[in-house]
């Protein structure tokens, strides 16, 4: 098996057509298709299925896409761990998080670390902590920001480094709600309520302390990315669920802390985030040197308060 050969196998299984792939990746039709049939013959299996030219993935084909996808991943990191080693260029992070910490101290941390390296490329991927999971197993990330607690599957070693409290969003001067300080997790039964697209951890959250509560949750609209969730409580669609950080900047919104059992001094909801890295890969010098970075970008950030109101480090010095 050739790396070659893995690369032109992808290129089908992206674009399922023989001739597009080719023109990608910038070789003749004739020679990808007979790199595949070598692949194939060398793993005894076809690889897809070509019935009436439509180009589908076999069984073997499908088994096949997701390792070879991180072959060719951590191929590509190693070349670059050794070219940053020898000084031969830059190096480059690959970074996941949450869209609440891609607005509020990510950002903070990402100038800091461009300030001290600035030679080392900064690739950011915003996402729910599902999506970020999969990209990270598959050799697509470097490091991602995650929430906890993982599958027990999950081939990631996590180190809890931040905790978040969600409150309940609504539009300022909705007069609906109940007039607390916090909000019990029952006052959003028969509420409407606005929530994120299946992939995003707080939709799972939400669903399960409505569930643990004795009811299910009714939804106004559903589907939606953070910005969008926050845009349609900000017009009256209903209420979300979201970490209290996200609020910042937005007059249009209130936030109400939550608990799941009561008021002042009940067990609030919240969640907490880890940076994780895949357990057989050594992460490279930058994402190594962006770690720190971060660790004590937060440190600083609660010696001197300036952590945004309901986040709370977890990192210990």
């Amino acid at each position: 098996m050739q790396l070659q050969q893995l690369t032109y196998f992808l290129g089908v299984a992206k674009t399922r057509h023989f001739t597009q792939a080719a023109e990608a990746l910038g070789v003749a039709q004739p020679s990808l298709s007979k790199q595949i049939r070598a692949l194939e013959t060398e793993l005894g299996a076809p690889l897809f299925s070509r019935a009436r030219g439509n180009i589908t993935l076999t069984a073997a084909g499908e088994a096949l896409l997701p390792l070879a996808d991180r072959i060719l991943a951590d191929l590509d990191t190693a070349r670059l761990e050794v070219q940053e080693l020898a000084g031969l260029r830059r190096g480059r992070v690959r970074l996941g998080a949450t869209p609440s910490l891609c607005s509020g101290v990510l950002a903070d941390t990402l100038c800091r670390f461009h300030d001290a390296y600035p030679g080392i490329g900064l690739e950011v991927e915003e996402g729910g902590s599902r999506d970020l999971v999969r990209d990270l197993t598959r050799g697509a990330l470097d490091l991602a920001l995650v929430i906890l607690p993982l599958a027990d599957d999950t081939p990631l070693v996590t180190s809890p480094i931040l905790r978040e409290n969600l409150v309940v969003a609504s539009r300022a001067g909705d007069e609906s709600l109940p007039n607390r300080s916090h909000l019990r997790i029952t006052d959003l039964r028969d509420r409407p309520m606005v929530m994120f697209r299946r992939g995003y951890d707080l939709r799972e959250a939400t669903i399960a302390a409505c569930r643990q509560a004795g009811f299910e949750p009714r939804f106004a609209v559903e589907g939606g990315e953070m910005d969008a969730v926050l845009r349609f409580v900000e017009v009256g669609l209903g209420v979300a669920v979201v970490p209290s950080m996200v609020l910042a900047g937005r007059p249009g919104l209130r936030g109400t802390p939550l608990s799941l059992d009561g008021g002042r001094g009940a067990r609030g909801l919240h969640r907490t985030v880890a940076l994780a890295h895949r357990k057989d890969v050594i992460p490279t010098h930058a994402a190594t040197a962006f770690r720190a970075t971060l660790e004590n970008f937060l440190v600083e950030a609660a010696a001197d308060g300036s952590l945004p109101a309901g986040l709370e480090s977890l990192v210990q010095r």
